[in-house]
């Protein structure tokens, strides 16, 4: 393989990018220079267990995803952790991956957020190499082979758990998409959440979630979710009204990818804060 010093010394371009290419940047990275993927990185000595490395790295944590009609909302809280020390309470957890999907994540923050770049990289090049988009099971199936490339790290604890969801130009729904450490992937009906307080988060959309949302209403459960996580769980923040941290709420549909903006979030907020005064454990659903 030619290195790039190589190619420096002799001035131009290298063959790698003479050479029609694939439509997979990772793997075009991979046979250039495999050191700039995360998986090609050599892990820090002394790095044995899960837990070392949740002391070491800060780790995110709570992402929900609701779908209604005609779209889908992804939402994260703000905090990261390292061990029992908040590491960063403003952290951004969702992304835009291209113009009509996002991408959450939770596991160890500063791989995450490697995966993530390299994720939006990946769909970038292949509409530039191919001249389409990729459907919304492409851009899923790209993101699981790019986690199964991490498992190595995965195993020694610098796991990336991503949640993805996208708007389907097809079909015209939103769709929500799960993955476990070694790649494995999972279409989600109707919400789904992932990191620490996610169990939390979800007993609360399973009282929330309705299938005749609006966006509107998927915020509100979606914040209303991410509140009792935090309320459970200490590695998920809650909204902080002083500071002017709210958690971050994108919106995709048919009109692309939305950051809900803190102005519209602070006043939903603040009138889920008011609720709660009244009632510390939320909205109560029906018995029967």
């Amino acid at each position: 393989m030619e290195s790039n010093a190589d190619w420096g010394s002799r001035g131009g371009l290298p063959q790698a990018f003479l050479t029609p290419g694939i439509s997979s940047f990772s793997e075009f990275l991979k046979g250039f220079a495999p050191e700039y993927l995360p998986s090609g990185r050599p892990l820090p000595g002394g790095l044995g267990s899960a837990s070392a490395a949740g002391d070491i790295a800060p780790h995110g944590t709570t992402i929900v995803s609701i779908a209604f009609p005609g779209g889908v909302l992804l939402a994260g809280d703000r905090r990261a952790t390292m061990g029992n020390f908040i590491a960063q309470r403003d952290i951004e957890k969702v992304f835009p991956a291209d113009e009509f999907s996002a991408v959450g994540i939770a596991g160890s923050a500063g791989l995450a957020v490697e995966v993530v770049r390299l994720f939006q990289l990946e769909l970038e090049h292949y509409e530039k190499i191919e001249g389409v988009t990729l459907s919304t099971d492409g851009k899923a199936n790209r993101l699981a082979t790019m986690i199964r490339g991490n498992l190595a790290m995965a195993m020694q604890g610098l796991a990336v758990v991503p949640l993805f969801a996208g708007y389907d130009e097809e079909t015209g729904q939103g769709r929500i998409f799960s993955y476990d450490v070694t790649g494995g992937m999972y279409e989600e009906h109707d919400f789904y959440s992932v990191g620490s307080g996610s169990m939390f988060a979800r007993g609360a959309l399973k009282k929330l979630f309705r299938p005749d949302f609006t966006a509107e209403d998927a915020a509100v459960a979606a914040v209303q979710a991410l509140y009792d996580a935090a309320d459970d769980d200490s590695a998920t923040g809650g909204p902080d009204l002083f500071r002017k941290i709210f958690p971050v709420v994108a919106v995709v549909t048919e009109d692309g990818y939305r950051r809900l903006p803190d102005e519209e979030l602070s006043t939903l907020v603040e009138s889920i804060m008011d609720a709660r005064r009244v009632v510390p454990d939320g909205p109560r659903s029906p018995l029967r």
